[in-house]
């Protein structure tokens, strides 16, 4: 008999964090984010229903709903009956955001931490919710105090304890845009690529990871290992790699936050201890989805995923893409350096630049993106060329060597097609995008490679 309620217990607590998933993520916030309590019998007893259901109702007539996820449970067993029909949990640290609208309009955001006193009763079979008590708690998850490979002091970047400026490039083989991890995957074109940029004095290269493409939030082992592939020759160079997660992601739907942990835990916690990685970049220009998806909802769903990625990792930096300097002044005192793009005119560089320094809390800077289109056909109106791409590079890089800026520029290659999903179907977008690169379709290197460095 022992034995019996030995396994029973042991089958029960590698239950419990499931089981609270399941409760707040997929059954009682859905019910409140629709305000229809189907599913809610599955999982509590009729007199602990009640409650739910008078709220659900309340939010009906007044027109609210409550959009709601929770991001972490630490559950214990605190008590299981000698019959195995009761059982007691505590769940601590349970952090808590959620989005509350009426008449469709949001009203306010919030996030808190708590613990929950749970007594559950086993009934027909299933495991039901019989009281809950929420218990305030102040208490925010343990800060990670970081050992990192890399670390920041007096607004600098340091590796291995030597002030590191980022001198790099956006990467994706000439063959494969977009498509790195796909199935013409070739670590041997790679391997060759990376030590094509190491000759070319660059110390840095920055990579994509697609949310769908790697698995969405079950990660596929072997996306895991073509970007370990890619890590060590990238290591094996010296060349140090940021890694933009969510490439082409743009659901940021409160419910589907945990997904999307599961998805930066399995890669994040994969690659933490690797020497070759800078920094987890976030997203890449994440703010070109504020009008479509809610300046709020992204700011905060970008905010939760640094922290969940600084637990996973604390030995890596975190920043995000901005697709401008004026947007990188979002979340600046959440990433470890704040990162922008830039597109505009190169005249007002400086100005754009030292803007983005008095306001970015002392962090450093990394220019993560730029550049010019060599291509000069008709849908550029016969103003581009390969002469004038080097003459905007050359001015560029004097600008960095002058000022030790960081940089990492748009991008080694010529693309003989660009996926549409990339820049749409409209064909003057399509042709300039193709010609960004320091090396044409042929292989053979433009002018601009004269200043791909400094």
């Amino acid at each position: 008999m022992d034995q019996f309620r030995k396994s029973w217990q042991n089958y029960f607590k590698s239950r419990i964090k499931y089981f609270t998933r399941q409760l707040f993520k997929i059954f009682k916030n859905i019910a409140y984010a629709t305000n229809n309590p189907y599913g809610i019998e599955d999982f509590y007893t009729d007199s602990s229903r009640v409650h739910i259901f008078e709220t659900i109702k309340l939010n009906k007539k007044q027109q609210i709903t409550v959009e709601a996820t929770t991001i972490n449970h630490e559950p214990t067993l605190d008590f299981y009956s000698e019959d195995g029909k009761l059982a007691v949990i505590t769940d601590e640290n349970v952090i808590e955001f959620q989005k509350i609208y009426k008449n469709n309009e949001l009203l306010l955001t919030e996030t808190d931490t708590s613990t929950y006193k749970v007594v559950l009763l086993l009934e027909d079979g299933f495991w039901r919710i019989r009281h809950q008590v929420k218990i305030a708690n102040n208490k925010i998850q343990d800060s990670i105090i970081k050992k990192p490979f890399s670390e920041i002091k007096n607004n600098k970047i340091l590796v291995n304890g030597k002030p590191f400026i980022t001198k790099g490039i956006n990467y994706y083989p000439q063959e494969t845009p977009w498509d790195m991890f796909g199935k013409q995957f070739d670590i041997t074109v790679i391997k060759k690529d990376f030590k094509l940029i190491k000759k070319a004095n660059l110390n840095s290269i920055r990579i994509f990871i697609q949310y769908e493409d790697f698995g969405k939030e079950q990660v596929l082992p072997e996306k895991l290992q073509k970007l370990k592939l890619v890590l060590d020759a990238a290591e094996k160079e010296n060349l140090k790699v940021v890694v933009t997660l969510f490439d082409f992601y743009g659901d940021y739907n409160v419910l589907n936050w945990t997904l999307t942990h599961r998805h930066a835990e399995q890669i994040v916690s994969t690659f933490k201890y690797h020497n070759a990685i800078l920094a987890w970049d976030i997203k890449n220009e994440p703010d070109l989805d504020f009008d479509s998806r809610h300046k709020e909802t992204v700011i905060a769903w970008l905010n939760q995923m640094i922290q969940e990625i600084k637990k996973f990792d604390p030995n890596h930096f975190v920043t995000i893409g901005w697709s401008s300097p004026e947007a990188a002044l979002n979340l600046v005192n959440e990433v470890d350096f704040v990162s922008y793009h830039y597109y505009k005119n190169i005249d007002n560089f400086d100005n754009d630049f030292q803007m983005l320094k008095q306001n970015s809390a002392n962090k450093p800077l990394v220019l993560q993106e730029f550049g010019i289109t060599s291509y000069s056909g008709f849908w550029n109106l016969f103003r581009g060329g390969e002469t004038k791409q080097a003459g905007y590079h050359k001015k560029m890089q004097a600008i960095f060597k002058k000022d030790s800026l960081a940089f990492l520029s748009w991008g080694l290659y010529d693309f003989k097609s660009i996926p549409t999903s990339v820049v749409g179907r409209l064909p003057w977008r399509k042709s300039q995008q193709q010609f960004y690169g320091f090396i044409n379709q042929e292989g053979n290197k433009k002018p601009s490679f004269l200043y791909i460095s400094n």
